[in-house]
């Protein structure tokens, strides 16, 4: 598909240091949860060294009338613009992109292990599944170093309440030097803590999104813990 021209309609700050921007959707756009687009600033008032394209999973669900994206505000001139930019500048995107989408056979359930911004595919799928009545059995792992910094926590908490098919395992691994309560996981994504919340390890389709750190670490724990590599899918968000 050529590239289009979207327009930011609203942004707004979703966890500490974190932003989702809203663009308008082109009419007849499709995508799948899990997809991305590659997205240009046009003519930036400033660049530098990392350029003006980035990739960003859709953090939007296809039944949703927007296009939402989802960062962490790094001091780049890319995030710098993007926060900046007026409401009803243009961005261009080229896409949507990938094959980090939901499988199709219902009887498997989905375990997601996102690591910080990883969270913004799953929140696509996670609302789409939500709004269409999947089927799919979804349980989320989801680790930040404190709820402070963890997107849209609120919404999955919300969402895990309007499905009887999610079930969300927040993980916070800092909470020493949070603000807030938190009555839940605190230790690392490990075998221990995917067994305590998963009866067989075994059955389910495992989708891992985060740093890429993160990332390979999730795939030698799944790895030894016998999962087959057939049913390990992963994205990884370097740079953001």
């Amino acid at each position: 598909m050529p590239p289009q021209i979207i327009k930011l309609l609203k942004r707004e700050d979703v966890a500490e240091g974190t932003m989702s921007f809203y663009f308008e959707k082109p009419e007849g756009f499709q995508f799948k949860p899990g997809q991305y687009l590659d997205c240009t600033l046009t003519n930036p008032p400033e660049t530098d060294a990392e350029g003006n394209i980035r990739s960003f999973s859709l953090a939007a669900a296809p039944v949703e009338p927007h296009i939402m994206i989802t960062t962490r505000m790094r001091d780049t001139a890319f995030k710098r613009v993007l926060k900046k930019m007026p409401i009803g500048s243009p961005l261009s995107v080229e896409g949507p992109m990938g094959s980090f989408t939901m499988h199709n056979n219902a009887a498997r359930t989905a375990i997601f292990i996102a690591g910080g911004i990883g969270i913004t595919p799953f929140r696509s799928m996670i609302v789409n599944a939500t709004r269409t009545k999947l089927a799919t059995r979804i349980v989320l792992f989801y680790s930040n170093r404190r709820p402070e910094d963890a997107a849209f926590l609120d919404e999955l908490h919300k969402l895990e309440s309007e499905n009887k098919n999610f079930q969300l395992i927040g993980v916070m691994t800092e909470m020493q030097k949070s603000k807030r309560a938190w009555s839940g996981e605190t230790t690392l994504i490990d075998k221990a803590l995917l067994a305590r919340h998963i009866s067989d390890l075994h059955g389910p389709i495992y989708y891992v999104a985060g740093p890429p750190a993160m990332v390979n670490g999730m795939k030698t724990t799944l790895a030894n813990a016998g999962i087959n590599e057939d049913d390990i899918r992963a994205e990884d968000f370097a740079g953001y």
